[in-house]
């Protein structure tokens, strides 16, 4: 039989769909009527050696139709090494049941009988097959493999495998991953530890379980160990307080990956980008992203930042701090943005524009209030900020005291300006 038993009503739709002159290819086909493109071609094959033609094929009852499918089929004998290793397996895979065997011995064995046989990709599908035809379910080809590991503890190593602490996290992808047969060579590479410390993590975990390998005495260290990390931390971090530029490196600041590569090439020995992480973790090392901060070349700057402060905190109710400062000159012309626009119409603004002119915003911004006092001007000059001033003596008549605050201009600190403001 094909790969699956069409319903007579799906089965009769393809074969009109077959009969069509504008035959559709087969993976349209398999995309319209959900099926597979190989049981298309099963059944096309099935509807020809049959002698009917689709369309009297569509003609069919769909009794006549079901026996057309049941037709045997006529098949090619199996070859000479399949039978050989199908002669073995039964008692093969009793040894393995038993647990006298793996798939890796046991395809030694057979590939001792026959030389010319499967290789071990192949024999293990084979094996697979034959167990679960038999209800002796799939074996893994992995003597590593941790058969059974219960619920409760797949939840804990679930939150290890989640947490920070990448010893925790290597145990738990061991212990999860040996559950699902993964290979003892891949894991290593994939935590990064030796096939001897996969190897007694998985002990460890069948003799004392999860309370074994909380317990720090699988893990103790000698002090020849100790000592080594010591060296090595030593000199990662001296190597974090170095230049790059020092080690041929041409980057501002240091990565794991140029970290390794300094290492390696100051030292003479490789170390894992993993290992430095730990390292330079225990050490109190986090990265960061730069922060930009203004500065001042006034060699004052902290007596004054300090003095505005000191206002600050204690303004009073009839009291008014302002920060004043100049934007521009800016060039008068046609903005991007946010504004209402019908669907399917995109809002366009040129690239290229004439300058409608230029134009200077001088403001004054209240700090306690957040309010904006402004105007716009064609110059940044004495005159301009004496207009400010007026403008905000007037507004703010009612309060008793007016602070002002501003960068080091020229025109901020003229003696014309002074004198406005202490007329």
């Amino acid at each position: 039989m094909p790969a699956r038993a069409l319903h007579p009503a799906k089965a009769r739709r393809l074969a009109m769909l077959l009969a069509a002159e504008s035959f559709p290819s087969i993976s349209q086909l398999s995309k319209s009527l959900s099926i597979s493109r190989t049981t298309i071609r099963e059944y096309r094959r099935r509807i020809r050696e049959s002698g009917y033609s689709c369309t009297g094929f569509c003609a069919l009852s769909p009794e006549k139709m079901h026996a057309v499918f049941m037709q045997q089929v006529i098949r090619q004998p199996r070859s000479e090494r399949y039978n050989t290793l199908m002669s073995i397996l039964p008692e093969f895979c009793s040894r393995v049941s038993k647990g006298e065997a793996n798939l890796r011995e046991g395809w030694k064995e057979y590939r001792s009988r026959d030389t010319h046989g499967y290789g071990y990709g192949q024999f293990t599908v084979y094996v697979r097959a034959w167990r679960q035809a038999h209800g002796l379910g799939i074996t893994s080809p992995y003597k590593w493999r941790i058969a059974h590991v219960p619920s409760q503890d797949v939840l804990e190593l679930k939150k290890w495998r989640r947490s920070n602490n990448r010893i925790k996290w290597a145990m738990a992808a061991v212990i999860l991953d040996l559950n699902q047969g993964a290979p003892i060579t891949i894991l290593g590479l994939k935590v990064e530890k030796s096939l001897r410390i996969i190897k007694r993590w998985r002990q460890t975990y069948i003799e004392n379980g999860l309370d074994g390998l909380r317990s720090p005495e699988h893990r103790r260290q000698s002090n020849e160990t100790r000592e080594e990390m010591k060296k090595r931390t030593d000199r990662v971090v001296e190597l974090l307080h170095e230049s790059p530029e020092l080690h041929g490196v041409n980057r501002a600041s240091w990565s794991l990956k140029t970290l390794a590569r300094g290492y390696e090439a100051k030292h003479g020995e490789p170390i894992g980008m993993s290992t430095i992480s730990e390292y330079i973790r225990a050490q109190g090392y986090t990265f960061k992203k730069a922060r930009r901060v203004l500065t001042s070349p006034d060699p004052e700057y902290r007596q004054k930042l300090k003095e505005i402060t000191r206002i600050l905190s204690g303004l009073q109710e009839d009291e008014r701090f302002f920060s004043v400062d100049e934007f521009g000159p800016f060039s008068v012309k046609i903005q991007g943005g946010r504004a209402f626009t019908p669907n399917g119409v995109t809002r366009a603004v040129p690239q290229r524009q004439r300058s409608k002119g230029r134009l200077i915003l001088t403001a004054a911004l209240e700090l306690s209030t957040n309010q904006l006092t402004h105007f716009y001007s064609e110059k940044k000059n004495t005159e301009e900020m004496i207009r400010l001033i007026d403008i905000l003596l007037v507004r703010y008549s009612n309060q008793r005291c007016l602070y002002l605050s501003w960068d080091a201009a020229s025109w901020h600190m003229s003696a014309k300006l002074l004198n406005a403001c202490w007329s």
